[in-house]
């Protein structure tokens, strides 16, 4: 049964401006591995944007905001060996999680130059 669903859309060059710029933006919102697998692409801003995108639209279908001490690291959306995406959830997103008996999340992200688009469904 479908708990929640969350769609969320990013301009890409917001974000490339922050990565690119001087303050800590990219370490505040994107855990280690995040960073690594992006910066690890030619278009790494487009990684960066859809990812962020997918933080907010996991967000959207909790239904929660950015509530209870919820932070984006809390969010970690990588690829399996596949390359399929994967959200994995620590901290606070984590415990929302299990004390709701939420179980599968279903990510989907696509970007092109110019938009980053993510879309989460979360199971119960």
């Amino acid at each position: 049964m479908i708990a929640g669903v969350g769609i969320d859309n990013i301009e890409v060059e917001r974000i490339k401006k922050q990565i690119d710029g001087t303050t800590k933006f990219k370490e505040n919102i994107f855990t280690e591995a995040e960073i690594k697998y992006c910066e690890s692409k030619t278009n790494y801003a487009e990684s960066f944007a859809v990812r962020f995108a997918a933080k907010e639209a996991f967000l959207k279908a909790l239904g929660t905001g950015w509530r209870d001490g919820l932070q984006f690291k809390d969010i970690e959306i990588l690829n399996d060996e596949l390359g399929k995406p994967k959200a994995y959830l620590h901290g606070k997103a984590k415990q929302i999680i299990m004390d709701n008996k939420l179980m599968n999340i279903q990510v989907s992200l696509s970007h092109i130059k110019k938009i980053a688009t993510a879309i989460v469904i979360i199971e119960k």
